[in-house]
């Protein structure tokens, strides 16, 4: 990063009132098509000066585009994995609203205070979903955390959408529960 950006960056708290993490959730929750219209809203609804709410967007837009990336390579001659993947993502992300999710090169992290499932498109035929659930004992479905080491402490095979069952989600909950 050049220095003349970290310093509008560090500089942002003070002259937009509010730091560049923060700008990030707002524009989270608006969908713009056009970058103009992300610094317009900034400019007209916060009073954002047009140098920093052009540099807001753009880098709420990079962040975007490069999570997207990571999770499109991942399920990259893999597609047929991806409905899975598209139907855990809300399931995870009801349990709370403090829950966030980080894409990553081979997996996806999901995150409250510390990450309680991992979703990874295994093969072209099967996710795996780490869960980490301490001291719970493993079962024919519930096997021990397998290839994640010490990053679960279980893993569910998953092949279809039908494989995500009441029990896979009291299993993800309770992962949830135990994340505080």
């Amino acid at each position: 990063m050049d220095a003349a950006l970290q310093t509008m960056i560090n500089n942002m708290p003070e002259k937009t009132g509010k730091s560049l993490d923060d700008w990030k959730k707002i524009l989270k929750t608006k969908a713009f098509t056009k970058h103009s219209e992300g610094v317009n809203f900034l400019k007209k609804e916060h009073g954002v000066t047009h140098g920093y709410a052009n540099t807001i967007v753009t880098l709420s837009k990079e962040e975007k585009k490069s999570a997207d990336d990571l999770v499109t390579t991942q399920y990259r001659g893999k597609e047929s994995l991806f409905p899975i993947y598209e139907t855990l993502l809300p399931i995870v992300k009801g349990f709370g609203n403090d829950v966030t999710i980080t894409p990553k090169k081979a997996s996806v992290s999901v995150i409250r205070k510390r990450q309680f499932v991992l979703i990874k498109p295994a093969t072209k035929t099967r996710i795996d979903l780490g869960l980490k659930l301490p001291n719970k004992s493993t079962t024919d479905r519930l096997g021990n955390s397998g290839p994640f080491g010490t990053m679960c402490t279980h893993r569910v095979q998953i092949t279809s959408i039908e494989d995500i069952n009441d029990e896979l989600i009291e299993w993800m909950k309770e992962a949830y529960e135990k994340a505080k």
